[in-house]
């Protein structure tokens, strides 16, 4: 579920939260781009790898449950329309969104062939990936990648929210030995599911790739956590055109092995 190959290779310091226009929390050379154009409604995601199975060597890190008031406590402070969450266990996520209002939806990711119910302590639900939204959600789909290796079953979620938004999010396989080849056929895949999502909604992606190059397909835009102390670059948040002027912050978190990533877009007409 984790790589102890992807640390901290950079040394930046911590930028403030709120302040995505700053060069601080721009993620790359790449990536860069002016904050949001005055004008039209800010759409706001936040990316967060929460490591709350009990198995990674992270979950040292967590001190359970200090890391779900860590998360509950940005949020609040960012108010984004919807949070994309990896390594997620279904009753801690849904505490969290209980705290700060969220409506949520949750995939259950199978591992060893079998749901897997988190540990250290148990009682915190199964394990898998969740999408939160400030907007009521309508409706919600998703499904296990073509391409799997390992224990882990990678999956991707796409919810859609009142006012046509969908908010979509996945959890890649590894660049291990073992998994690499999986990570190899699960980028084209969502890029290919990200680009069938219905033309007359805004898109917007948010998750942990375990990659630096992107599987935005054409036409949507990319920002990255390369900025991040802990594990740059491999979480991504990506846009269709409706969502315009992206700007990427990236945020410190303790009580995980990944920082946050939040990005702001101008959310305009689907083209």
């Amino acid at each position: 579920m984790h790589r102890d190959g992807h640390r901290a290779l950079l040394a930046v310091a911590a930028c403030a939260l709120l302040v995505a226009a700053s060069a601080c929390g721009r993620s790359s050379a790449s990536a860069t781009g002016p904050a949001p154009a005055p004008g039209g409604r800010t759409y706001t995601l936040m990316q967060m790898n929460l490591c709350l199975s009990g198995l990674g060597d992270c979950y040292g890190k967590v001190a359970y449950p200090a890391a779900l008031a860590e998360a509950a406590g940005l949020i609040r402070r960012a108010h984004p329309d919807a949070v994309t969450v990896s390594e997620a266990c279904g009753r801690d996520v849904a505490r969290i969104a209980r705290r700060t209002g969220y409506h949520l939806r949750f995939a259950t990711v199978i591992y060893g062939g079998t749901p897997f119910s988190c540990i250290h302590p148990g009682g915190r639900g199964l394990f898998g990936d969740a999408v939160l939204t400030a907007a009521p959600i309508v409706s919600a789909a998703g499904r296990a990648f073509a391409a799997q290796s390992g224990p882990e079953q990678r999956r991707w979620l796409c919810v859609t929210t009142r006012g046509d938004v969908e908010v979509c999010t996945a959890h890649l396989a590894t660049r291990d030995a073992v998994e690499v080849a999986a990570n190899d056929g699960q980028c084209p895949e969502l890029a290919a599911i990200l680009a069938g999502r219905p033309a007359a909604r805004a898109v917007i992606f948010g998750g942990d790739v375990n990659r630096l190059p992107t599987c935005a397909p054409a036409g949507f835009w990319a920002r990255t956590d390369a900025s991040a102390r802990q594990a740059p670059g491999l979480q991504q948040v990506y846009g269709s055109g409706a969502l315009r002027s992206p700007a990427a912050v990236v945020l410190p978190f303790a009580r995980s092995d990944h920082d946050v990533l939040l990005v702001r877009a101008q959310l305009g007409r689907a083209p």
